[in-house]
């Protein structure tokens, strides 16, 4: 879904809202815990993601790829392994769609720097975009209204919820996609020149920005006050040495719309039924058993719509810590399948197509049948033996 479309469906969705308001199906008390609920969310994403983007146009990402390739010694395995661990990193501290949006040119670039195909690379963070969301509350907009459904845990609750399905998440990812790519990446490359930077200062305050708020994203303070002091931050060096690079085009626009809209409309649907046929679907109890289903319910669920409608229509469900992991694990490490059930899936493969990579959908939904399935039963397993 492109950012236009999106904003259509956003648009769409929030006058069907407006109608159900006016007609008496959702009381504006029930607008305003929404409103309540998701704007620190939202003023979040807005935040982290300008603070992707300025720090990706001051070369934090080209440097830090530079490095890796230096590191791993002409090695290939050794250069995949850590972009592996940079995608992993990311997805953590900075949100899947900085992994999918700016990672990916990145991670293609040096590659074909150094003469190595891309592929590997460019499945290596789409894949790990979506399963490497598992790893703290900031890590996907899911893992945000989740903790709120858990009382406001810290990350340390999160991490101690989820931590091992998040662990075995990224293990089984990394482990297919050796099998996958195996041909691709033997052998050893000479590494290239590291990267042309115009502006150092820049560089290195936005580095500087960067390995500061990434801690601060775990510490317990809400997530939305470091990362919009970050932006500020960002946005006022920015002003200074390169005013002509900010634009509005740096808020996520299309998403916000689209979020509003869809947080709106999944109020009013509770209020005529959504959480009795969403139970049926998921339900009940912690067997392991039932863990799976609600799992597969939210992987299945997230590749026919996408994941974030399909975490907020079941959510009603997930009525216990661990119902909920087990929903966080099926809409985050399993939209692997379709090319819409995660919008950093879309958005990977514009950013492949601008740079001239051609990924069939047919291959990657053809993978991904494997991936999801396998990734998610596997990460579930922690949850049903607590």
């Amino acid at each position: 879904m492109d950012p236009v479309k999106l904003v259509l469906v956003g648009s769409f969705l929030i006058l069907a809202s407006a109608a159900a308001v006016m007609a008496g199906v959702l009381p504006l008390d029930e607008v305003a815990v929404i409103a309540e609920r998701v704007w620190p969310i939202l003023v979040f994403v807005v935040a982290v993601t300008v603070v992707a983007e300025l720090a990706s146009i001051a070369g934090v990402f080209d440097v830090a790829a530079g490095a890796l390739a230096r590191l791993s010694r002409g090695r290939t395995i050794a250069l995949w392994l850590l972009v592996v661990t940079l995608a992993t990193a990311s997805t953590a501290f900075l949100s899947l769609d900085t992994t999918a949006v700016l990672l990916t040119p990145v991670v293609v670039a040096v590659a074909r720097a150094n003469g190595l195909s891309p592929l590997p690379f460019a499945f290596a963070t789409v894949w790990l975009a979506n399963t490497a969301s598992l790893v703290l509350p900031v890590s996907n907009l899911t893992n945000l209204l989740a903790v709120h459904r858990l009382g406001g845990a810290d990350a340390g609750a999160f991490i101690g919820l989820l931590g091992p399905s998040a662990a075995i998440a990224v293990g089984v990812t990394v482990a297919l996609l050796l099998v996958v790519h195996r041909r691709d990446l033997r052998g050893r490359f000479l590494p290239a020149a590291p990267p042309l930077i115009s502006d150092r200062l820049q560089l290195r305050i936005a580095s500087l920005v960067v390995v500061v708020l990434a801690p601060l994203l775990v510490v317990g303070v809400e997530p939305w006050i470091p990362a919009t002091a970050g932006a500020i931050v960002l946005l006022a060096l920015f002003a200074w040495r390169s005013p002509r690079v900010l634009r509005f085009s740096l808020v996520p626009w299309s998403l916000l719309v689209f979020a509003i809209g869809l947080f709106v409309a999944v109020g009013a649907l509770e209020q005529v039924g959504l959480r009795t046929i969403a139970a049926a679907m998921t339900g009940t109890g912690e067997s392991p058993l039932a863990l799976w289903q609600m799992s597969g319910v939210g992987m299945l669920t997230a590749n026919a719509v996408n994941n974030l409608p399909a975490y907020v229509a079941l959510e009603g469900a997930a009525d216990t810590p661990r119902r909920l992991a087990a929903l966080l694990i099926g809409v985050n490490a399993g939209p692997l399948i379709t090319p819409w059930a995660s919008l950093a899936t879309l958005l990977w493969h514009q950013r492949l197509t601008a740079v001239g990579v051609h990924v069939p959908w047919r291959t990657y939904v053809l993978w991904g049948l494997v991936a999801a399935p396998l990734t998610v039963a596997a990460a579930v397993v922690p949850l049903t033996v607590r």
